[in-house]
């Protein structure tokens, strides 16, 4: 089990999550903020940092974390990278805030690579245009999901965009809050191609229910306002597939819904920013395991 943060923290467990030991940090990474970790098993491992120019960093360990290599360092020195996501174990992406293309003053596009080799080298993937003012979050590794050949990105201008070739893709509004730069869409997860949940809202007003959360069951190309939202900002989102539940965590606290996002219900008042079920990780070290879930509502059925 594996965790990363700022200050070039990797954190690593092997006994389920009862003690972590801190790893070597990687060279020059001990001021860098590692957003991203995608782990294979107990010896091989990628952290990415989010920071801007060359502090965006791709490290990978094959022995268990004693020692680091790195193996890819921003190119764009205004660029910023979000996060990391592997569709399988050859296939992987970074995707980033937007940023000027190479040698072009007149021409900005997502910060997107791609590796076909499992993270030993990477491209830039197909263009993808922004919105004016248009960018990522980084809060919590999951901006970018993917499930059953297909890919969905979240942007702070609320909307989700979609592809199934990471070549051409189809745009859709959601209700989440936008307008300026703390609000937007953070996390995206879906159970199949299908049914998916976005959540965010705004950080900077981590109470504020509206804007919050979001359900799609048509793969993204609609999206639905809850009937009853999430406690407030919400910064990742996860489905427990054991317990046939949605769980989202945020500043505030976390929800659960388990009927697909249209319903959700206080889960606990933990200050939370990322989830790996049935982890949750937060500021200053802070790491929890999920508990017992509440019972289910009246009328929803596993």
């Amino acid at each position: 089990m594996w965790a990363s943060g700022a200050d070039g923290t990797v954190l690593r467990s092997e006994d389920t999550g009862y003690l972590w030991q801190q790893c070597a940090t990687p060279p020059g990474a001990a001021k860098l903020d590692f957003r991203g970790i995608w782990a294979w098993d107990a010896l091989n491992v990628l952290v990415l940092s989010s920071g801007t120019g060359d502090q965006s960093r791709l490290y990978q360990t094959t022995d268990g974390c004693s020692s680091w290599k790195l193996l890819l360092t921003n190119p764009d020195a205004a660029g910023f990278w979000d996060g990391l996501l592997f569709l399988d174990r050859q296939r992987g992406l970074i995707y980033g805030d937007p940023a000027q293309a190479p040698g072009r003053t007149d021409h900005v596009r997502f910060g997107l690579m791609q590796t076909r080799d499992g993270g030993k080298t990477w491209s830039p993937a197909a263009e993808l245009q922004p919105l004016p003012g248009e960018s990522v979050f980084a809060a919590s590794n999951s901006a970018m999901t993917a499930n059953r050949g297909w890919v969905w990105l979240g942007t702070s201008k609320a909307r989700v965009l979609r592809t199934s070739d990471l070549v051409t893709w189809q745009s859709a509004q959601t209700p989440l809050a936008s307008g300026n730069d703390s609000s937007g869409v953070f996390s995206l997860a879906f159970r199949d191609q299908k049914h998916g949940i976005a959540v965010g809202g705004d950080y900077r007003k981590p109470e504020e229910v509206t804007g919050t959360a979001a359900y799609t069951s048509d793969g993204g190309e609609h999206w639905s306002v809850p009937s009853k939202p999430p406690h407030g900002y919400r910064s990742a989102v996860a489905w427990d597939a054991s317990d046939l539940a949605w769980i989202t965590v945020g500043s505030n606290g976390s929800d659960i819904s388990y009927d697909d996002g249209v319903t959700w219900q206080w889960l606990d008042s933990g200050n939370w920013n990322a989830l790996s079920l049935p982890w949750a990780v937060g500021p200053n070290g802070q790491i929890g395991k999920l508990g017992t879930l509440p019972a289910h509502p009246a009328g929803v059925s596993r």
